[in-house]
C-alpha cells in the first residue's frame, strides 16, 4: 500500500506520517510532495494506491490536478481524499464533479483520518 501526502504544510505532513505510523499492522509506504507540480509528478512516477490532496498549494491546487487526472485518468485504482481547509458547499461540489468521493476539511479529527484509511485499505 502506498499513500502520497500532497501538501504544502510541513506540519501537516508531519502529522499524517504520525498518524500513519500508528497503523502499524498495515504495511504503508509513504511519499509526500510540497506543492502541486511535485504531486502530480510522483503520482504519475509511484503510483499510490491512495493521494491525501490539499486544494490550495502553491504552482498548481489540489483542484488543478483532478482536473488533469480527470482527463488522463491513472491506468490502476487510486483514491484521492482531499484534506483541505477549504469546507464550503462549493468546493465540496466541486471535488465531487471532479471525481473525489472523499473529502476531510481541515482542522481534522486524528480518528476520522484513522478510519478513512481503514476502510480505504480495507482494514478494520
Amino acid at each position: 500500500m502506498k499513500i502520497l501526502i500532497v501538501d504544502d504544510e510541513s506540519l501537516i505532513r508531519e502529522l499524517i506520517l504520525q498518524i500513519i505510523d500508528e497503523l502499524e499492522d498495515m504495511d504503508i509506504e509513504t511519499i509526500e510532495a510540497c506543492d502541486g507540480v511535485e504531486g502530480l509528478e510522483l503520482i504519475k512516477k509511484e503510483k499510490p494506491d491512495i493521494v491525501l490532496l490539499d486544494i490550495m498549494m502553491p504552482k498548481m491546487s489540489g483542484f488543478e490536478i483532478c482536473r488533469i487526472l480527470q482527463k488522463e485518468p491513472p491506468s490502476w485504482d487510486m483514491k484521492v481524499v482531499m484534506l483541505t481547509a477549504k469546507g464550503q458547499e462549493i468546493d465540496k461540489q466541486t471535488a465531487k464533479e471532479l471525481g473525489v468521493k472523499w473529502y476531510i476539511t481541515k482542522p481534522f479529527k486524528i480518528d476520522d483520518i484513522i478510519k478513512l484509511l481503514k476502510e480505504l485499505t480495507e482494514v478494520h
